[in-house]
């Protein structure tokens, strides 16, 4: 879908407001486009690090399950002093008390290789799929950085457009209210015409105070995103080709999403590892077995209590057999809300199901009925600026009044105003519409980018 440039007569006025109000671009080069802006959000923006930080943490679950399969190796070390009085009974020594002081040391290697421990197993296969889930929220993330940060990018130039367009539309009152006060001083015309010109250019006033402010504050709400504050944006060509969604069927995309969604994704990991959980609690009740081998030395000193001091080294390698027999019924309870876990787990990734279907199909509408609704306005500008020129060419003739081209003036920028903002609606449903679908990325960030340029 192609969208027409603007009337002459109604983009002098615009371009005159954008010189007056600051907005206009003294040189393309200078204005920063989506893909920059893009750029810097991924170094500036504060969330976009958490969740590549949460990501790297993420990752190191697999490392950590893998650990529970590897054997373990210990190294134990003593030094002990050791201070004994000795009574001795019977014979010539009887009643005497003999003291010992000597030192003990040693130092134990000990390798545990786990050979049955199915909670080990377990929580292996739990990483797996923890590491899965945390890849898949970064992926949201990424996703959301880049709606967030074209909803920012284009409430900017949106709120641009709405100071332009009063800007513009005061401009022309005041006009109208000049040609008011003059045909009133010539008795062509009454006060009330130049009263009626003179509450609208008021109004126009209180309405471009209000502009101002909002336009402040969506550049605000972009500079939060990356970090500075925006000096000028890009705007949209005067002259584009919108293109509808590929493959044009919305059930295509609630399938997409459905599969792809990167929330469905979240929840169908967090269900495989909620139903794992009740496996890995089920094998308290089960034995384990691990190999054990240790390797050590120990020394007495020489005023040890058989008075003569020894070394010793051993080595000892065997299996050792754990079986659980009663824990308190802890084990049991574990088990039944690993179930419940999973019970709330299953419904989590249903509910994000239906939440993927229901947002890929409201973009999917949101784009086929916003190419609608913008060739519709741009008709309907067409015809109101043909309306407001013969409204001013009945209003000098005298068959129209005042109250006629204000009307008409304001029906002009109105429908220009709502042009701009279907633009930007569509533009910004076709990205949540592949976001929904799980396959937005920075890619269309840079088709989108190539509609900015402002010529």
């Amino acid at each position: 879908m192609k969208i027409h440039a603007l009337p002459r007569n109604i983009s002098r006025h615009l371009a005159a407001a954008l010189l007056a109000g600051g907005c206009a671009l003294p040189f393309a080069a200078q204005a920063a486009d989506l893909l920059q802006i893009f750029r810097d959000a991924k170094l500036n923006d504060a969330a976009y690090a958490s969740a590549r930080a949460a990501l790297e943490a993420g990752r190191e679950k697999l490392p950590q399950g893998q650990a529970l399969l590897l054997p373990t190796l210990n190294l134990t070390g003593n030094s002990i002093y050791n201070d004994f009085d000795v009574s001795l009974r019977g014979g010539a020594t009887a009643g005497q008390w003999v003291n010992r002081d000597f030192n003990t040391n040693g130092w134990t290697v000990t390798l545990t290789q786990p050979l049955y421990r199915m909670q080990n197993w377990t929580q292996y296969q739990q990483s797996e799929f923890q590491v899965a889930q945390a890849e898949a929220q970064f992926g949201q993330a990424s996703q959301d950085l880049i709606v967030r940060v074209s909803q920012a990018y284009f409430d900017v130039l949106a709120s641009q457009d709405s100071l332009a367009t009063i800007k513009a539309q005061k401009a022309a009152i005041s006009e109208q209210l000049a040609q008011a006060k003059r045909n009133f001083e010539v008795g062509t015309a009454t006060i009330t015409d130049t009263h009626e010109a003179q509450a609208r250019f008021d109004l126009s006033t209180a309405q471009e105070i209000a502009a101002q402010n909002d336009l402040e504050f969506k550049q605000r709400a972009l500079q939060q995103l990356i970090g500075r504050f925006p000096e000028s944006l890009a705007p949209l060509k005067s002259s584009l080709q919108l293109s509808p969604p590929q493959p044009a069927a919305m059930e295509a995309w609630v399938e997409s999403a459905q599969r792809q969604n990167f929330a469905v994704r979240i929840q169908e990991a967090g269900y495989e590892i909620a139903s794992r959980e009740v496996a890995r609690n089920r094998a308290g009740h089960l034995p384990t077995l691990d190999l054990v081998g240790t390797m050590g030395t120990a020394a007495a000193g020489n005023n040890s209590l058989s008075g003569v001091g020894n070394d010793q080294k051993f080595t000892t390698i065997g299996l050792q057999l754990a079986l659980p027999l009663y824990a308190g019924g802890a084990v049991n309870s574990r088990v039944r809300e690993a179930i419940a876990n999973q019970d709330k787990a299953r419904a989590d990734l249903e509910n994000s199901r239906r939440q993927a279907a229901l947002a890929s199909r409201q973009s999917f509408l949101g784009v086929t009925n916003g190419m609608a609704q913008v060739r519709a306005l741009e008709q309907a500008l067409l015809s109101s600026d043909t309306a407001l020129a013969s409204n001013k060419l009945g209003y000098e003739v005298g068959v129209r009044i005042n109250i006629d081209v204000l009307n008409s003036q304001q029906q002009v920028f109105s429908t220009q105003r709502d042009l701009f903002k279907a633009r930007y609606d569509t533009i910004m449903n076709g990205l949540r519409l592949k976001a929904a679908a799980g396959t937005l990325a920075e890619a269309d960030g840079e088709e989108v980018n190539r509609l900015l340029g402002g010529s």
